[in-house]
């Protein structure tokens, strides 16, 4: 009798050890920079998938978009010594000492929405086909303009990978006969800062009288393009399409300063990345091609070959946003 109490008192006591280390792991993403609307986004959508599955989510971005500012707060989190880390890169590079020294103890460490150097990372959680991204709006720009004239691109920062990888398909795009009538001018780089978006956006105003169109991938920046030409009253002169939140475009849709633009759910991107955080943490997914696991409400996704040479989730295609659908949209995100 008393040996069987005392077994059953060490199962008790193991089985609380578990549920205790199962409630203490702790999930962490860690954005761009602070301020973002899309990253809020997008770290609600992170924080309510951790939580769905009953586990702690930590929240972190730097004041600064860069990434000595992301470096500082990988550190802490290996301190932490939290269960995983999600990482929306300021540099696909400068990154990857930390990453692996997160990665050495123990902590599983992917990036999502902008990647980061293959050799640091399990695996990438991406918003959308890049391929598809470029020669949308490279597409979108030509029927704006009908075919013909100056287009420039205001990107975020010069380092992100997600926005240099869709301008290089957007350059490749405009390779093709189709479009030998569009020039490209200038590549602007706003920082994902309203600002500076603001003052890049002047910037190529006056430094270009004829351009037609603005493509800016970035959901500041293309706010900011919007807020510019609408206040120097170009509407119907310059255009403007890219990325954009509906809550934040849907004036300038609605105005035609943004006939339409391009975007998916960054709610849906960091669930998705909460969802991959915890199948890499209990061994369901290693982040090798053909991994499978499922995503509570957005159904099974599967790991991919990335263009980048590493692995990646992706969530879908972009989706298009216009003056038919906007008003049905702009109070969602």
């Amino acid at each position: 009798m008393r040996k069987s109490f005392v077994k059953t008192v060490m199962v008790l006591a193991i089985m609380t050890v578990a549920a205790t280390s199962l409630v203490a792991q702790k999930y962490a993403i860690v954005f761009k920079n602070t301020g973002n609307p899309y990253g809020e986004k997008q770290m609600a959508g992170f924080k309510a998938g951790i939580e769905e599955q009953k586990f702690e989510a930590i929240l972190r971005a730097p004041d600064a978009p860069t990434a000595e500012a992301q470096i500082q707060i990988i550190d802490q989190l290996i301190a932490q010594k939290v269960a995983s880390i999600c990482i929306v890169g300021n540099d696909f590079d400068a990154l990857t000492p930390v990453l692996k020294k997160a990665a050495a103890a123990g902590i599983k460490v992917f990036s999502l929405d902008s990647s980061v150097n293959p050799a640091a990372r399990l695996t990438h959680v991406n918003q959308a086909d890049s391929v598809k991204i470029g020669q949308t709006l490279i597409q979108g720009a030509y029927d704006m303009i009908g075919g013909k004239g100056e287009i420039a691109i205001l990107s975020a920062t010069s380092q992100a990978s997600n926005q240099n990888l869709w301008i290089d398909y957007m350059k490749k795009e405009l390779t093709l006969p189709k479009y030998k009538d569009v020039k490209l001018v200038k590549v602007a780089y706003g920082d994902d800062l309203r600002d500076k978006s603001v003052s890049e956006t002047e910037g190529l105003l006056k430094s270009f009288p004829n351009l037609k169109c603005i493509i800016a991938p970035t959901t500041v920046g293309i706010a900011a393009a919007g807020k510019v030409i609408t206040d120097k009253k170009l509407i119907g002169k310059v255009f403007i399409t890219g990325l954009g939140l509906p809550s934040e475009m849907a004036s300038y849709i609605e105005n035609k300063a943004c006939p339409y633009m391009y975007l998916w759910n960054p709610i849906d991107v960091g669930y998705l990345g909460a969802f991959t955080a915890t199948a890499l943490v209990s061994g369901k997914i290693k982040g090798a091609v053909g991994d499978k696991f499922s995503a509570s409400r957005l159904g099974a996704y599967a790991v991919t070959k990335a263009p980048d040479g590493g692995t990646e989730v992706l969530l879908g295609p972009p989706f298009k946003f216009d003056a038919k659908n906007i008003g049905d949209w702009k109070t969602v995100y």
